[in-house]
């Protein structure tokens, strides 16, 4: 940025809906994790990887495209898939239409296992985001929330939006 522009300043407003937004983004995925450690001894990545393994087609996504899926890098990921491998709930293997790339694969037990934790992960979501909203404002939650990724990530977009 160039240091003679002035900066664009925040008005009160913005630095109200800021730090509000902030707070969300802070403490909404912590006690995400509490519920599903508590619950279901699992933290929410591990969740969100078993969940999209369970939504992909034959329940099997190549290890990139579910680092893209997770919001994570490689690294991580496959630190994840191995905890959940000795579980017993994942399963990886050499994609056999690309032998650089690997495949991640939800077994049987890992399916059960989503299918137990998702009903109390979705009623934890439902009472922390969903209830203290209106249908409007769950509408306008979802339009923003839109808006601000493709800000962030204009050639991906946001998960599960409608472009």
């Amino acid at each position: 940025m160039d240091p003679s522009v002035e900066p664009r300043w925040l008005s009160a407003e913005e630095q109200q809906a800021w730090l509000a937004f902030v707070g969300v983004m802070m403490r909404l995925p912590a006690a995400l994790d509490t519920q599903l450690q508590r619950d279901s001894g699992v933290s929410h990545f591990e969740y969100m990887v078993l969940a999209g393994l369970s939504e992909a087609p034959g329940r099997t996504r190549r290890m990139s495209d579910l680092a893209g899926f997770a919001e994570s890098g490689l690294p991580r990921l496959s630190q994840v898939v191995g905890r959940l491998e000795k579980r017993g709930w994942v399963r990886r293997s050499p994609d056999p239409t690309d032998g650089r790339s690997t495949l991640a694969t939800l077994t049987e037990s890992g399916l059960q296992k989503v299918v137990e934790t998702a009903p109390g992960h979705v009623e934890a979501v439902r009472s922390l985001v969903f209830d203290p909203l209106t249908r409007a404002q769950s509408r306008q939650l979802s339009e923003i929330s839109q808006r601000v990724m493709r800000a962030i990530h204009p050639e991906t977009g946001c998960p599960g939006s409608n472009d």
